[in-house]
């Protein structure tokens, strides 16, 4: 079997990551910049076709909510790289296709679309649903809810509100995105933690909040008192200095680089220096990268954790956070905008779409996506 053509579907979308102004602030003598929603955003959402001589698609979106772009230049120098060779040899093309990075001047992980075609075609071929062909680990993984965030009057009651509506619809974790300061997110923990009690895991990110490093240790400890499961992204990811010193002095996990992420080689370095204690990853990058950073992972003891949604609308992550032992959670964003939009964007029929606070990937062959081909084709404006 020899792959045969590599071509993408587009299909117009608003973007779910809209733009954005920064509002310098002042607070405590400290100045910082702080994001503000601007407007939406029109976009583009790309579905890679891999298609082989005997007949045989892999199909998988390009990234996920983010990044759900390919290059042209990218894509026809992937067809150099790629057409005629076998697509079981996925090692190798891997391996091949990372070699080519460098020279291209491409993001690494650019081909993470293209890897998970592979693993869609080698599912399809052995009759077996990718978990199952990677291993099964569970049959299905409890997810955690992201709740209302950001910053300033009426966060705490959203918050609050919609932690609460989440534990009621079967939810064994929320997480936050407050963005506030130290002191004033410390008061919102402690509000979550009242609403939902102790049995219920609750997760902070702190991306956008913006902590120094001594606000990142207090805000640490103040969780660690609360009883909470992780602190992402405490600091810039790229302050490896500050996050190891930051690791040493918490017992809390820290979960990051998820602005690194795409990098294997930087997560793994991240990991083994003890930047981190826990790896975030995303499949957008491909099946392939994310299984060796899960077994390095295990083999220190630690954790990896994929944001979300990850490809065709949390499809692939579903596999994944069932066919990884050292995983936690399946990240669930309400409201259906990064699952059930499949459905609107391209007539993705079966979007995963958590039940009883947990996700079940489908156990058709491949990722097993159901498509109406009439949809997909009406809504699809282009071809390249």
């Amino acid at each position: 079997m020899k792959i045969d053509s590599i071509r993408l579907s587009v299909f117009e979308a608003e973007g779910v990551i809209g733009h954005f102004q920064l509002i310098e602030q002042v607070s405590g003598g400290r100045r910082r910049w702080c994001q503000q929603p601007h407007s939406t955003a029109k976009g583009e959402v790309q579905v890679l076709h891999v298609r082989t001589d005997e007949g045989v698609e892999g199909i998988c979106t390009v990234g996920d909510a983010r990044y759900a772009t390919m290059r042209l230049r990218d894509l026809e120098q992937l067809r150099v790289l790629a057409v005629g060779e076998d697509p079981f040899d996925r090692e190798r093309l891997y391996g091949k296709l990372r070699a080519a990075t460098r020279t291209m001047f491409a993001k690494p992980g650019w081909f993470g679309a293209f890897d998970n075609c592979l693993w869609d075609i080698a599912g399809k071929v052995a009759g077996l649903p990718v978990y199952a062909l990677i291993g099964r680990a569970r049959s299905s993984c409890p997810a955690y809810y992201n709740i209302a965030g950001g910053r300033g009057e009426g966060v705490e009651s959203a918050a609050v509100e919609s932690a609460q509506r989440a534990i009621s619809s079967g939810f064994p974790a929320v997480k936050d995105h407050f963005r506030d300061t130290a002191d004033r997110n410390i008061g919102l923990f402690q509000a979550v933690r009242e609403a939902v009690g102790s049995d219920v895991d609750i997760l902070h990110d702190a991306a956008l909040a913006g902590y120094t490093y001594d606000e990142a240790l207090r805000v640490g400890r103040a969780l660690q008192d609360l009883r909470f499961g992780w602190f992402e992204e405490p600091l810039p990811d790229a302050g490896q200095a500050e996050l190891q010193r930051l690791c040493e002095a918490l017992d809390i996990p820290i979960l990051a680089p998820e602005s690194l992420m795409h990098d294997v080689d930087l997560s793994a370095q991240w990991l083994i220096s003890g930047t981190v204690d826990d790896l975030r990853a995303n499949a957008r990058h491909g099946t392939t990268s994310v299984l060796k950073l899960a077994h390095l992972a295990e083999l220190h003891g630690a954790n990896i954790e994929l944001n979300g949604p990850g490809g065709l609308f949390g499809l692939v992550h579903a596999h994944l956070v069932c066919a990884i032992q050292n995983t936690s959670y399946y990240e669930y964003f309400p409201s259906g905008t990064r699952d059930e939009v499949g459905t609107e964007i391209m007539g993705l029929l079966n979007p995963p779409v958590p039940q009883d606070g947990h996700v079940t990937p489908p156990t058709s062959p491949g990722w097993g996506a159901e498509w109406d081909w009439t949809c997909f084709e009406k809504r699809r404006v282009a071809e390249r």
